[in-house]
């Protein structure tokens, strides 16, 4: 067993500093760095690429919608045409910073209000595939576990990594339950180990309403940006390792 540890990083802009990239990047084994339409800027893409590839930490490109007082969780009524653009050109923005470094990215992962609406939208989704696909058919496409988008993305004929979340419930069908509901997070760390730990080793993950629901779990999201974020980070990593399950990077070859 193995599972991948994903967190949104770069999120910070300007004079405004947001989460805790250099404390929990050892402990990830991949950083889904914002390419600064959501969040991020120029300056703060440049030392995150930097902070990751000195941390070993395969990087990857997280678009969001072009709403930065929202920070990119709010629906935007985009056509896919539109959507595939703003990939594109974000994508390209973050693959330009690594390029000059020597490296190359690993993946994509949409962030927010668009990575949601996504999961259910098959247009938003195949426009996404698309846009991944053509500028680097060799990327890895992260995407809710069962939803639309990682369909659209194995249809495109990407690789892709069905993604589960340690602090968020879900709904009997396998969604994320929305955040503006009051159970929406889970505050305890051990209960967001505990399923984590069934998600990778049962394919299991119960339900708000009790229901049992099947998972894939390729790789799983922290959040870097919590009052806790980091003794959580050290937390899941050691429980994982502590129940034999490898924490690794997702191969493009596997």
């Amino acid at each position: 067993m193995k599972i991948d540890i994903n967190c949104d990083m770069g999120e910070s802009f300007g004079a405004y500093s947001i989460g805790h990239d250099q404390d929990i990047m050892p402990y990830i084994t991949s950083a889904n760095i914002a390419c600064g339409f959501h969040a991020g800027d120029p300056d703060v893409m440049k030392k995150t690429v930097h902070l990751a590839m000195e941390q070993g930490v395969k990087m990857g490109a997280h678009p969001g919608f072009q709403d930065l007082a929202g920070f990119g969780r709010r629906n935007m009524a985009l056509s896919p045409e539109e959507v595939y653009s703003l990939v594109v050109y974000q994508i390209g923005a973050l693959q330009a910073f690594v390029q000059i470094e020597g490296a190359a990215l690993h993946h994509v992962k949409p962030h927010g209000a668009l990575y949601n609406m996504a999961a259910s939208n098959e247009e938003m989704a195949s426009a996404i595939a698309a846009a991944v696909k053509d500028v680097d058919k060799s990327f890895i496409l992260y995407g809710l576990a069962g939803s639309k988008l990682v369909e659209a993305g194995q249809k495109a004929g990407l690789k892709t990594a069905s993604e589960v979340f340690a602090d968020r419930t879900y709904t009997r069908e396998g969604m994320l339950t929305p955040r503006r509901l009051p159970y929406a997070l889970i505050e305890d760390s051990e209960d967001a180990v505990s399923q984590v730990i069934r998600m990778a080793k049962e394919k299991k993950v119960q339900a708000t309403d009790g229901t049992e629901v099947d998972i894939q779990a390729d790789t799983v999201c922290i959040h870097g940006d919590g009052p806790h974020a980091l003794s959580f980070a050290r937390l899941i990593r050691t429980k994982l390792q502590e129940e034999g399950i490898k924490v690794r990077s997702i191969s493009r070859e596997e």
